[in-house]
């Protein structure tokens, strides 16, 4: 019964992350430039360090 709690929370971590990366993606792609470039990037780096701390919080 653990693991299939674990493996939902993962999911769902997962799927909120993927939508926020993609709602950041897609303001920034309507709105071209450097700045905009880099916002993307600390975002990126955002998301895949709250994707390991939910991993590691259940492990």
């Amino acid at each position: 019964m653990a693991r299939n709690t674990v493996s939902m929370f993962k999911g769902i971590g997962v799927g909120i992350a993927a939508g926020a990366m993609l709602g950041i993606i897609g303001s920034a792609v309507l709105k071209d430039g450097k700045k905009n470039r880099k916002r993307i990037n600390k975002a990126l780096g955002t998301v895949e360090g709250v994707i390991e701390s939910v991993q590691d919080m259940f492990r």
